[in-house]
């Protein structure tokens, strides 16, 4: 059962910038898809980006150019940079963790990220 703690959340102006962190445990992630999802009020949850334990990233349209995902695999840590933000981006981000050989799924708690215009 893979743990994972969110952190980073918070206010911000539109036009700033924050870094949410998402610190895992309690398995390999040799083989682990870690990723960022995000849910707006009255939204489906929608994916942000995801990144593979060899470091190829992907993003949805939205935030391309924008927010950059990375992860530290000594920490067993996955970053969302999100650069630029819009009032648009409010929303609860969570973190996810897909194990690719099990096709077992966890989330984190989420964390709040609301831009003000």
């Amino acid at each position: 059962q893979v743990q994972l703690v969110e952190s980073g959340g918070g206010l911000v102006q539109a036009g700033g910038s924050l870094r949410l962190s998402c610190a895992a445990s309690g398995s390999d992630f040799s083989n682990t898809i870690m990723g960022w999802y995000r849910q707006a009020p009255g939204k489906q949850r929608e994916l942000v980006a995801i990144i593979g334990s060899g470091g190829r990233a992907d993003y949805a349209p939205s935030v391309k150019g924008r927010f950059t995902i990375s992860n530290d695999n000594a920490k067993n840590t996955v970053y969302l940079q999100m650069n630029s933000l819009k009032p648009g981006d409010t929303a609860v981000y969570y973190c996810n963790a897909l194990n690719r050989l099990t096709m077992s799924t966890s989330w984190g708690q989420g964390t709040q990220v609301t831009v003000s215009s």
